[in-house]
């Protein structure tokens, strides 16, 4: 899938582009490409040429480095390399599993639970996950220029009862800075907003997105500010992680972070526990571990809740309860989160 570029963002000629910009624009986008600089066998070519068909490759270079070369069980390479399986017809598996249409009062805003609101950043990621619950979202009808937000910034303004507005995309973060600002400028003008969340992955795909250009908007706000990270294994998190997290606290801004339980990659006790150990040394507090959202071409990701309550019982014998992660289900029209 080809996500857009967003409309009204501000576009940069390559020559002016910052180091994180440049960065995205060369994100390996083949997955012939993604075989042959990691040492694949050929035989993964037909699957990934599949899958990709069905949801484009996007790797950056960072985190392409932190993957171990000819091993195709790598749980950073097992997150972005597409699959043949990503073509089968599961039971259950559908476009929309979490029935986000439903809930759009218009463009680029999600309004699902009560006090916070949703708002479609960025059409655009730096990684494409393969088990992502929006990789079939209608971004082209989800990407409002300046002119339209100002109709999803009325909601906002008319609607006291909102006290948080979460930006998300896509990736928040792969929007400009210019549009960033732009945008917190016009939320932190509503009075009875109180926080402002993202939900990015950029910090930890391409750590040096997180430039001066990012903390001085970020960092002005009157607005509480909370990041809410995606990092499913200790191994995603190297040095410059680390720095970037650093920077970002040292903005005054709270760092959380979500995992997803996938097959593969992170479903034992080992894995789990070391990444909390290690998102703890980053000064990051693990929020919630997600069981997989049945979005359609992800299905061979699945763990069975009866596993993933024993998985969390396990790290409750092996870890202190503030390193604990929340088991959670997302069920659509429920108030908020399910525990597990």
């Amino acid at each position: 899938m080809q996500r857009p570029e967003t409309p009204g963002a501000d576009v940069t000629p390559l020559t002016l582009q910052s180091a994180w910009q440049n960065q995205l624009s060369r994100a390996i986008r083949d997955p012939r490409e993604l075989c042959r600089r990691l040492g694949l066998d050929d035989t993964w070519l037909p699957g990934a040429e599949g899958g990709h068909a069905l949801f484009e490759v996007r790797v950056p270079e960072a985190f392409l480095a932190r993957m171990r070369p000819g091993d195709p069980h790598d749980p950073l390479l097992r997150q972005v390399l597409p699959l043949s399986a990503e073509g089968e017809s599961v039971p259950g598996y559908v476009a929309d599993p979490l029935e986000e249409a439903a809930h759009t009062p218009g463009p680029g805003l999600i309004h699902k639970y009560a006090g916070r609101v949703l708002l479609i950043a960025s059409p655009a990621c730096a990684v494409n996950c393969r088990y992502c619950f929006r990789r079939h979202f209608p971004y082209d009808a989800n990407s409002p220029s300046r002119a339209q937000w100002e109709g999803s910034l009325d909601t906002l303004r008319s609607d006291p009862s909102i006290r948080e507005a979460i930006l998300s995309g896509g990736d928040p973060l792969a929007a400009s800075d210019r549009q960033l600002a732009w945008l917190v400028e016009r939320l932190e003008a509503i009075p009875h907003l109180k926080r402002l969340r993202l939900h990015t992955r950029l910090p930890v795909v391409i750590p040096d997105r997180v430039d001066d250009a990012l903390l001085g908007w970020l960092g002005n706000t009157r607005l509480q500010k909370v990041m809410v990270l995606h990092i499913n294994h200790a191994q995603e998190i190297d040095q410059a992680v680390v720095e970037a997290c650093a920077r970002l606290k040292a903005a005054g801004v709270t760092l959380l972070n979500q995992s997803v339980l996938l097959r593969g990659v992170n479903d034992s006790v080992a894995a789990l526990a070391g990444l909390s150990e290690r998102l703890f040394e980053a000064g990051v507090l693990p929020y919630y571990l997600h069981v997989l959202d049945p979005v359609a071409g992800a299905a061979h990701f699945d763990v069975p809740d009866e596993e993933a309550r024993e998985l969390v019982a396990g790290l409750r014998a092996v870890l202190p309860g503030f390193l604990l992660p929340r088991l959670v289900r997302e069920i659509p029209g429920e108030a908020s989160k399910t525990p597990l």
